[in-house]
C-alpha cells in the first residue's frame, strides 16, 4: 500500500522530532560535562590584575571546555559544521551548524562571578532547532527544541504576561565593537527606553538577559550587532517559551542578523516603536 504524501510527510516529521529529542538529551550530557570541567577551575576569589591575567585564564578555560565539546558534538553529527568567526554575523549556508560558546560569560568566570555557562545550539538550514544552556552555578539547565517548548530543569518556561512597557524590565547588550555608530545607537536606545520602560539595564553577555526573558523575569531584550553564539540559544528559548524574536525594526530575525529584539507578544509593537526613533 502506498502511503499518501501528506501522511508520509507527517511520519517523516515525527521521526525527525524523535531523533532531535534523542540528540537534545545527548547534548545536555555533553554540556554538563564541560560545565563540570569549568566549575573545577572556578573560584569566587578570582580577581585578575589586568587584561593579561584575564586573557591567560580565559584562554585556558576555553581550551578545557572545547576539548570536551568539540569531539563529543562532532561524534553526534559528523556532517555538521562548526561556526567560524566569518559567519558569526553573516547568513549561514545551508546545512547543519554547531553554534557553541564554550564559556559564555568567560569574563565573569575569570572574575569569580556566577553568570557564566556553556551554550550549544544547532542551526539547521537557517533555523535554530535545538538549544542547551548549562549554568553550573545554581545547577541550571535550560533546554529548547523547535516545536517542543523551552524548559528550565525540566519545568516549562513562559514569557511575561505584561502588556505595557511602563511596567517592563528591559535590557540591552553591549556590542563587541563599534560598527558604524553602534555604541552611539546603544546609548540612544537606552535613553529612549528610559522614557518608556519601568527599568532599563545593560548586561554582558547576551545569553543571561535572554534567559530571563524566556523565564518571564525580564520583559524585553535588544542588541545591536550581536554575534550568533551569544543569541542563538536564547532566541530559540524565547520563541519556544511563547515570545517573539525579530530584528529591532520588527522584520524577521535569522542567524546572522545585525540586530535582535526579543519580547512577549503584547510588548513587541511598543518596543519596535520606541527603538524606531534611533538612527
Amino acid at each position: 500500500m502506498t502511503v499518501p504524501s501528506t501522511a508520509a510527510a507527517s511520519v517523516a516529521h515525527a521521526a525527525a522530532s524523535a531523533r532531535d529529542r534523542t540528540l537534545l538529551a545527548a547534548v545536555v550530557d555533553i554540556a554538563a560535562e564541560a560545565g563540570r570541567a569549568l566549575e573545577a577551575r572556578y573560584s569566587t576569589a578570582a580577581r585578575p590584575a589586568g587584561r593579561e591575567d584575564m586573557f591567560r585564564s580565559g584562554t585556558a578555560d576555553s581550551r578545557v571546555s572545547l576539548d570536551i565539546l568539540r569531539p563529543a558534538l562532532t561524534a553526534l553529527r559528523p556532517a555538521a559544521r562548526w561556526l567560524t568567526d566569518e559567519y558569526e554575523t553573516a547568513e549561514l549556508p545551508p546545512g547543519e551548524w554547531w553554534v557553541v560558546d564554550e564559556v559564555e560569560g568567560n569574563v565573569n568566570h575569570v572574575h569569580g562571578l556566577p553568570e557564566w555557562a556553556v551554550t550549544v545550539a544547532l542551526v539547521r538550514d537557517g533555523q535554530t532547532v535545538l538549544a542547551v544552556v548549562r549554568q553550573p552555578v545554581g545547577d541550571l539547565t535550560y533546554t529548547a527544541l523547535r516545536g517542543a517548548g523551552a524548559r528550565l530543569n525540566g519545568t516549562a518556561l513562559k514569557v511575561s504576561a505584561k502588556t505595557g512597557l511602563d511596567a517592563a524590565i528591559v535590557v540591552t547588550g553591549q556590542a563587541e565593537a563599534d560598527q558604524e555608530g553602534t555604541y552611539r545607537r546603544i546609548g540612544q536606545s537606552i535613553t529612549a527606553m528610559l522614557d518608556s520602560a519601568l527599568l532599563v539595564r545593560a548586561a554582558v553577555p547576551s545569553t543571561f538577559p535572554m534567559l530571563l526573558v524566556a523565564a518571564g523575569h525580564n520583559d524585553v531584550f535588544w542588541q545591536y550587532e550581536p554575534v550568533l553564539p551569544g543569541v542563538a540559544a536564547g532566541a530559540l528559548l524565547i520563541t519556544e517559551a511563547g515570545g517573539v524574536v525579530t530584528r529591532i525594526d520588527g522584520t524577521p530575525w535569522a542567524p546572522g542578523a545585525d540586530t535582535v529584539l526579543a519580547t512577549p507578544p503584547a510588548l513587541h509593537a511598543a518596543a519596535v516603536q520606541v527603538l524606531a526613533t534611533i538612527s
